[in-house]
């Protein structure tokens, strides 16, 4: 079924804000060093950026909240000082709404910066307001039922992934160089593998949990951001590291490029239930493989630690979250009102509802699940798999117009490794590949054991010295918008 607000874009067509200003097509690092140097302004980056944000914001559907004024704390000893930036429209910004992309109530200005808030602003980055997201992150798909979806910026008429497709699409399309992103299934790793971005899913309980993730009862939910590059993400992850550091966790500090260490790492070619992985994704995963191989690692085949029942509780488990927010939904806003929501939460809610008695033992055996995935890492330093098994499908095949029991089906053939990872509390990231037959971008994921994030970027900065970033700004199509 075809969005209805989704209008064709002519073939070839990429859509992006790279223009001749002070942003350029420069990392955030880079454009940190130009404020530090005395170079440039910070007031420079937000007016440029915000330029670049009223070019596409209409086409792109990517903005939740445009602010009259960024959100900013001063941070000289990062960085990312100054570095223009969204925030994920389910995290608390003083003075901005938070409306956890739903239609279900009407927010206000938050009082107060949210608990994760304060740390991620403590970068020094300035917040030029929130980024669209899919109804309370539940859908891999930023698409609503009653408004316009969220564009890739790499075809318009595809989708950008969820929930953090519109940090995704921001970034993507040179609005910012990096944004805000959480994940707890997928949420940061599927849309930077739909916009040929680095999504880095931190070890659970590598930053200050915000409210959302404390209320779970299995916790599922990373910090992080998305970004064009490794160096980006590496010091986003640094920066945020000096704020706050978790004294259960090993230190990652500051990874600055590949290591000598050879590894050994295991390919794992299989999903997680009914789901196939199809050509693309198959394809981009041997390559891959073949990279790493050919640059002295060992690579061999792992086997999945979960067997099909993971899959169906996990379903139960999403189910459950859809239920919780229904019931309580007003603890965000007391005019919340639960029939407003769409029919991907209402059909989770009916599903959870129908099965609560099962719950209890789908949550143990997804807890020993996780648990068993640490077997992946016993002889292997890090894990090499897909992202997502599907390519990245039309606007309109996961919108919430196609209904709960069809757009399910697809969700779990579409989202058929992530959730292995939040489940386990494993850092993983999406590493982008070469552009597939489309034009369109591929990646691949590589995770590795609880606290072990460093080599995951190091390798991450090996792929990327070998086989540099397609950019958007390169490819053919029409270009800017």
């Amino acid at each position: 079924m075809a969005d209805a607000s989704a209008s064709p874009s002519p073939p070839g067509t990429r859509l992006h804000a790279f223009f001749d200003d002070v942003l350029g097509e420069l990392d955030g690092v880079a454009l940190g060093r130009l404020v530090a140097s005395g170079a440039v302004h910070a007031d420079e980056l937000v007016a440029a950026a915000q330029g670049r944000a009223g070019a596409v914001a209409e086409p792109l559907g990517a903005v939740a909240h445009q602010a009259p004024r960024p959100r900013r704390v001063p941070n000289r000893h990062s960085e990312l000082d100054a570095v223009p930036t969204y925030v994920k429209d389910n995290t608390d910004v003083a003075g901005m709404p938070t409306t956890f992309g739903t239609a279900a109530f009407v927010a206000g200005p938050a009082p107060a910066d949210g608990r994760y808030a304060r740390q991620f602003l403590a970068t020094g980055m300035a917040a030029l307001g929130k980024s669209r997201m899919p109804e309370f992150g539940l859908n891999a798909s930023t698409e609503f039922a009653g408004a316009p979806p969220a564009r890739n910026p790499w075809d318009p008429d595809r989708s950008v992934g969820g929930s953090s497709g519109g940090s995704a699409a921001l970034v993507a399309a040179g609005v910012v160089p990096l944004a805000h992103a959480n994940d707890g299934g997928g949420s940061i790793r599927i849309p930077a593998a739909a916009a040929g971005l680095v999504g880095l899913k931190p070890t659970r309980g590598r930053h200050l949990d915000g409210l959302q993730a404390q209320r779970m009862p299995i916790n599922l939910i990373s910090e992080g951001v998305v970004s064009r590059s490794v160096r980006d993400t590496a010091a986003f992850v640094h920066a945020v590291e000096r704020r706050w550091r978790n004294p259960a966790l090993p230190p990652i500090g500051r990874v600055v490029g590949a290591s000598s260490r050879r590894l050994r790492i295991g390919l794992l070619e299989e999903t997680v239930g009914p789901a196939e992985l199809d050509l693309t994704n198959r394809r981009a995963l041997q390559d891959t493989a073949a990279l790493l191989e050919s640059a002295g690692h060992r690579v061999e085949p792992v086997a999945m630690p979960v067997d099909e029942r993971f899959a169906v509780d996990f379903l139960h488990y999403w189910g459950l979250l859809s239920l919780l927010i229904s019931v309580t939904g007003r603890t965000l806003d007391r005019a919340f009102d639960p029939s407003r929501m769409d029919a991907l939460s209402v059909g989770l809610r009916v599903h959870a509802r129908r099965r609560l008695l099962e719950m209890p033992a789908a949550l143990a055996r997804l807890q020993r699940a996780g648990r068993r995935c640490a077997a992946m890492f016993g002889d292997h330093e890090v894990v090499l798999s897909p992202v997502v098994a599907q390519r990245t499908p039309s606007l309109g095949y996961l919108s919430p117009q196609v209904g709960y029991e069809e757009l399910i089906v697809r969700l779990v053939r579409q989202v058929a490794i992530t959730p292995l990872h939040n489940v386990a509390g494993f850092p993983a990231i999406a590493v982008p590949g070469p552009l597939d037959a489309g034009g369109l971008p591929t990646s691949t994921m590589l995770s590795a054991t609880w606290g072990d994030e460093r080599p995951l970027l190091e390798l991450a900065f090996e792929l990327e010295q070998a086989r540099p970033f397609p950019r958007i700004q390169d490819v053919g199509g029409t270009g800017r918008a």
